[in-house]
């Protein structure tokens, strides 16, 4: 069985590749050991997928090589994917917020939507889908490569490895693409999980878990990196947003510092509130700031029974917990909890305006499997259709 392209991969950059590179009458396959194609999609958004972000730049991705991402970004863009959803009706609609523009843009639907547009896509290319088939690791040909399938072998001019990390094993998510590449000596940068709640021990997972269910606007920082979104204390550690979006930066074994009240001085509202109504107790002058139980799990280290009657240490100790908690997580809850995959195959093995490797013509890697992790709000969907498309076109040159 001949193909012009073969993709390993019927995730969202698979499906985006296999459209646009069948466009032009080549032939392609995408393969997937998985029985349906992009369940990390249908998951995606809470189940209705957050599909691009229309502030996405690279300034919104980490990598070794932060400039690797600018082509791609460049050639097909969240206005063009846009135009995509449009075509097909699919009504959808940017997230809300209270005082912050996201530019997060959702289905107003099922994320099933968007899987059914990439499969009509891939039809109307003439794509071949197996889907519950699994593949050895291509060897190269004097014609290309070849590989061994539970359907047999298959021969292909091009092979595009789109099959993701081992974030979400439960989706079938696996390394696999990463043994494509080191079997090809192209060096992998070394993987952890990204997007993914953080874990604690000790007093200070006993204070968390005593929350679990509270949820308030909270700025998580790790040195010059900072997000200001939502966060959530769990049974586990923390999640939520914020949280999610400095996981990627804060690696095991480094503090994170966390201000649970951004955009205002506790310190400068104690002062104001001793002056004015120095008789209240530490926990009700709190619970005009922050989540009742929040309040008073703080307030419990108080000595004082009212705020007029509390120290300069004291007061200053308060607003360092509020303002500038320093936390040291124990880890994360691990690929299994995670979005996305940090690390990856490095970019420096591959040409960044088609994803091809540049020690091995006609082989390809795009979306999560390379060492390019956005931000969380689209943004990695957004790297995997732009990544796809980029491989796509050099298959149709």
């Amino acid at each position: 069985m001949q193909f012009d392209t073969v993709i390993i991969g019927a995730g969202a950059a698979g499906l985006m590749a296999g459209a646009i590179a069948g466009q032009t009458r080549r032939s392609v396959l995408i393969l997937d050991h998985a029985e349906k194609p992009a369940q990390k999609i249908r998951i995606s958004g809470g189940g209705r997928c957050n599909f691009t972000n229309l502030y996405c730049t690279p300034k919104n991705f980490l990598s070794q090589n932060p400039h690797f991402c600018k082509s791609a970004l460049a050639g097909y863009t969240p206005a063009d994917f846009i135009a995509l959803v449009n075509q097909y009706g699919i009504a959808w609609h940017e997230k809300q917020s209270a005082d912050i523009q996201h530019g997060q843009l959702f289905c107003d639907g099922k994320s099933q939507q968007i899987i059914d547009m990439l499969l009509s896509e891939c039809r109307e290319a003439g794509n071949d889908i197996w889907l519950n088939t699994s593949t050895d690791i291509p060897v190269k040909t004097a014609q290309g490569f070849s590989l061994k399938t539970s359907r047999g072998e298959i021969t292909a001019s091009a092979v595009i490895v789109a099959c993701g990390g081992p974030s979400i094993p439960k989706m079938g998510a696996s390394g696999f693409g990463y043994k494509i590449a080191q079997s090809f000596d192209i060096p992998v940068v070394d993987t952890r999980p990204a997007l993914v709640p953080l874990t604690f021990t000790g007093a200070e997972a006993e204070a968390i878990t005593a929350l679990a269910g509270t949820a308030l606007p909270a700025k998580a920082q790790h040195k010059r990196v900072a997000f200001n979104e939502a966060m959530l204390f769990t049974h586990r550690g923390l999640s939520g947003p914020a949280i999610l979006q400095i996981s990627s930066y804060c690696p095991p074994g480094e503090s994170l510092v966390l201000d649970m009240l951004p955009g205002q001085d506790l310190s400068a509202l104690l002062t104001q509130a001793r002056r004015e109504n120095g008789k209240q107790n530490p926990a009700k002058f709190l619970a005009s700031y922050l989540p009742a139980r929040l309040a008073e799990s703080i307030a419990s280290g108080v000595t004082a029974a009212r705020i007029g009657d509390m120290t300069g240490k004291a007061c200053a100790a308060l607003a360092e917990t509020v303002n500038r908690r320093r936390l040291k997580p124990a880890g994360t809850e691990g690929y299994r909890k995670a979005e996305v995959t940090l690390g990856g195959v490095d970019t420096r093995a591959l040409n960044s305006k088609t994803m091809e490797a540049k020690a091995v013509p006609g082989l390809y890697f795009i979306g999560e499997v390379v060492d390019v992790t956005g931000h969380l709000g689209g943004h990695n969907f957004q790297w995997a259709w732009s990544s796809a498309v980029a491989a796509a076109k050099a298959q149709r040159a």
